[in-house]
């Protein structure tokens, strides 16, 4: 759902809402290679005598094959003259250093945002396509615009399928 208010034929704000990230459903034999690879990782982390290593090792293969499969959940973003806002959290203007519209993304257009704070730097977030102009032209006016390239780390996981 695309929602725009204008006022005086400038925009004020864009809502959308998007899924928190991309979902690829994963097959049975996704969760055969992660079960045989955790396992296989288990039991000679434990052979080697790093029992604690082992049970770590376990535990995250659980928890990756219960997060693998969750569906994503639907996120309220939108673009405001005050600031980004994902679902209730708000990061004002201020808080922001630059922005970045990747338009050549292959999963659709995304933007990037370096953001102020230490334990989260970059705030991306997919873009409907036809309220791209708008959501540039809302942003342009209050942060500049640098090249920004999503972290290495989440193209990885994409790959991955998380």
């Amino acid at each position: 759902m695309l929602q725009l208010t204008t006022m005086d034929e400038q925009v004020k704000s864009v809502s959308w809402e998007a899924y928190e990230h991309h979902h690829t459903e994963k097959g049975s034999d996704w969760f055969w290679v992660l079960g045989i690879v955790t396992i296989a990782v288990t039991v000679a982390a434990i052979l080697l005598g790093n029992v604690l290593f082992g049970i770590l090792i376990f535990v995250a293969g659980a928890v990756t094959a219960l997060q693998a499969n969750r569906e994503p959940a639907i996120v309220e973003h939108s673009v405001t003259s005050r600031g980004v806002q994902l679902d209730d959290k708000m990061y004002p203007y201020s808080t922001l250093d630059v922005f970045y519209i990747d338009e050549e993304d292959p999963l659709g257009p995304q933007l990037l945002i370096r953001s102020q704070k230490l334990f989260m730097p970059l705030l991306i977030m997919p873009l409907p396509e036809e309220s791209v102009d708008d959501i540039e032209e809302l942003i342009a006016s209050r942060l500049p615009e640098e090249f920004l390239e999503e972290p290495f780390a989440n193209k990885l996981m994409e790959f991955f399928g998380f």
